[in-house]
This record gives structure tokens, C-alpha cells and sequence, in this order.
């Protein structure tokens, strides 16, 4: 378990080159990512069981990774917790935990982590994002002027990497709900509303 106090984005930059149309993801890698949204004509039990199909044909396959996030803010503190598999197999846990730092910030830098992990594995082609928070998981890829734009450059790059490194590489984010109870999420959720950090320096912003 790694444990991070006040996990740090790099620096802004308005010019960074992943904000120009020659060099963005969206632009070179459009069929390398896919969201798996939740539609309101489906049913708790038709998303349980389409994750859980997921999860079991994704495990047969040792080059998937999968990532479950989650993250919660208590008393002032974001915390969040990510899981990720592969072959059926848990391989890391890392726990994230930060103070005065908006919800969807928390979710992002989750992401990314999850991402960085799953990535640096050198055998993994596929990984698979399965969060709550499908609308931050967008926002990676909305390129228009918002206060997450520090975030986004530094998933995209990661991303970047991981889909220059081969043409078969891709990512797929699903979206959990929270009331789906479903096993998988429903591990990391109670994990993260029991997590209690002590800060050691509280006063720090992330």
C-alpha cells in the first residue's frame, strides 16, 4: 500500500503542447478510448451484470488492466483509493489522501494515478477505468477552458505515452454508480469512508 500525502500536478503551462490540434490525444488517438456511461433506460441489475461480464472476460486476458477508484471528503480531507487487477489478480492498492482540495481534483488525480500505474506495467495493452465519477473522467478530454486544465495535461500525457507505445493500446472508462452495490466497488467504497489519515502537515494544499 503506498500512501501519498498531498499528491503534486506539474506545472500549467498554456502552451503546452498537448492543447495544440496537431498534438492532441482526441486528435491522433480518437478510437483508443471509449466511455461505458450508464443510460437511464437500464436497470441496477442490467449495469451489475454487464460489469461483472466485463470483469470476467477481461480477466482471461492478462495484458487488461483493470483500476477501481474511489474518493470521499471528510471533515475537510480528500481521500481516495484505487485498486488495480490484472488476470484476476490484485497487483497494487494505493491510497491518496489530501486537504483542501475540491471533489472532482480528488477523482482526477485518482485517475491519473491509476493510469500511471497500470501503464508502467510493461505487458499491459488495455486498461480499463471503472469509476462514480464518470463526469470528471470526461472533463480528461474536454480541451475548453476550466479550472481542471492542470489535471487534464497531466492525464493526457500519460496517456499519450501509453497509446504511442502501441497501436493496440487502449482505455476504457465505466461508470459505477454507487447504487449499483456492486462487489467490486462496493470494496473500495467502504474502504474509503472507513479510511481515517493522519495528517502530518495538515497545513499543506495540494
Amino acid at each position: 500500500m503506498d500512501n501519498r500525502l498531498n499528491g503534486i500536478f506539474s506545472s500549467f503551462s498554456p502552451l503546452h503542447y498537448e492543447l495544440f490540434p496537431s498534438y492532441r490525444v482526441i486528435d491522433n488517438f480518437s478510437d483508443c478510448f471509449v466511455f461505458n456511461v450508464h443510460s437511464k433506460q437500464k436497470n441496477n441489475k442490467t449495469c451489475t451484470y454487464q460489469l461483472d461480464s466485463m470483469v470476467i472476460e477481461s480477466s482471461s486476458f492478462p495484458f487488461t488492466a483493470i483500476v477501481v477508484t474511489d474518493g470521499s471528503i471528510k471533515n475537510e480531507v480528500a481521500i481516495s483509493i484505487l485498486y488495480t487487477h490484472t488476470h484476476n489478480n490484485p497487483i497494487a492498492k494505493t491510497v491518496h489522501h489530501t486537504v483542501h482540495i475540491t471533489s472532482t481534483k480528488a477523482k482526477l488525480f485518482v485517475i491519473r494515478c491509476g493510469i500511471n500505474q497500470a501503464s508502467n506495467q510493461d505487458s499491459i495493452s488495455k486498461i480499463i477505468v471503472i469509476t462514480n465519477s464518470i463526469y470528471a473522467a470526461k472533463k480528461i478530454f474536454d480541451l475548453s477552458s476550466h479550472p481542471f486544465q492542470i489535471y487534464l495535461v497531466a492525464i493526457l500525457t500519460e496517456l499519450w505515452q501509453f497509446f504511442l507505445w502501441h497501436y493496440n493500446n487502449s482505455i476504457e472508462f465505466w461508470e459505477c454508480s454507487s447504487c449499483l452495490n456492486w462487489s467490486l466497488y462496493k470494496m473500495v467504497n467502504n474502504e474509503t469512508k472507513a479510511y481515517n489519515p493522519t495528517l502530518l502537515f495538515s497545513c499543506k494544499i495540494s
